[in-house]
């Protein structure tokens, strides 16, 4: 069933920052397949998120409704224990400037993309979102926990000093199509996808998985995630952020095996405990996105399965 808009209009103009990337894609294929046809989206060559004069002499030169805040440096574990300067720096400078520009411009409205992984580390039961920022970060990234953070803490800023409407998301751990699949730079769903595929190409029989294997993770399709991001930049205008997820949790072990029977390959598995774990459980609470409409649709299954055809595709494991 479609959406049924209460506020943009089709023809309103949106900027889809971060439009090549996993989230951003998804972003833009639904809002053309909803009849939105004024979009901007301009590429790293087309326009540097870092600069701050590009930044401020396309936020002048275009007339823009809404700005969807969806570019990010985002990577596993590995990766934002090698590289924390990049991490902070990067995802810092990209939100302020947008965000400082969509004020600037008098944007009617900016959905700024958070995480789940924001969330202090050590919290029990449903995270709700009146928990951020209620106690210590998980270490094994806090250079882009701190650097998300802050611009989330901009908007929220923006808001009451303002009154504009400037909202924060906070999804779940998200995959699909469009997912980043290099060997450093990829979250759990990928990466498994990668090793399970090149442990059979190269005839093994098992591959390595970091840490213990127990913790538990939430994972969403990107496409529902795009459904719900639209419904949010529609109907939710309050302060705070709203957490977007599903409901089911599922342990890294459970999950390695549902990747290799989603890919039709049989392994064993040896767990690496130098490696951390991160966090052992992030469960959100979604009451706030469950009432403004939004129910995945995707099951886990069936998305490891797309997302595995998808790499196939576009030869991404070769």
């Amino acid at each position: 069933m479609p959406i049924k808009f209460q506020v943009l209009h089709k023809n309103s103009s949106i900027f889809v920052a971060g439009h090549r990337g996993l989230v951003g894609s998804s972003i833009v294929r639904r809002l053309k397949e909803l009849g939105f046809s004024n979009l901007i989206l301009k590429d790293k060559s087309e326009l540097n998120l870092l600069n701050q004069k590009e930044v401020s002499c396309f936020f002048s030169c275009h007339q823009i409704d809404y700005v969807i805040m969806a570019a990010a440096k985002c990577g596993g574990i590995g990766d934002n224990g090698h590289y924390p300067a990049d991490y902070f720096y990067e995802n810092a400078m990209m939100a302020l400037n947008v965000i400082q520009n969509s004020l600037k411009t008098h944007v009617k409205k900016l959905l700024y993309l958070g995480s789940s992984c924001l969330y202090p580390k050590d919290l029990s039961g449903q995270i709700q979102e009146r928990d951020l920022l209620s106690g210590p970060l998980e270490t094994t990234n806090l250079s882009y926990s701190i650097a998300k953070i802050s611009g989330i803490e901009f908007c929220r800023a923006i808001y009451k000093q303002y009154s504009r409407c400037f909202i924060s998301v906070m999804p779940t751990n998200i995959y699909g199509p469009g997912d980043n699949f290099s060997s450093s730079g990829s979250h759990v769903i990928p990466a498994l996808i990668r090793k399970v595929h090149e442990a059979q190409k190269d005839g093994k029989r098992h591959i390595e998985i970091w840490g213990t294997g127990k913790p538990l993770r939430n994972f969403l399709y990107v496409d529902d995630l795009a459904a719900a991001l639209l419904i949010t930049l529609d109907r939710y205008n309050h302060i705070e952020p709203i957490n977007i997820g599903h409901n089911d949790n599922i342990s890294i072990s459970d999950l390695a095996l549902l990747v290799c029977d989603a890919m039709g390959i049989k392994m064993r598995f040896k767990y690496d405990l130098s490696k951390p774990d991160g966090t052992f459980r992030k469960s959100l609470c979604l009451n706030k996105i469950n009432q403004l409409g939004f129910k995945p649709k995707i099951k886990l299954f069936t998305g490891i399965q797309n997302t595995y055809k998808w790499a196939l595709d576009n030869n991404i494991l070769n």
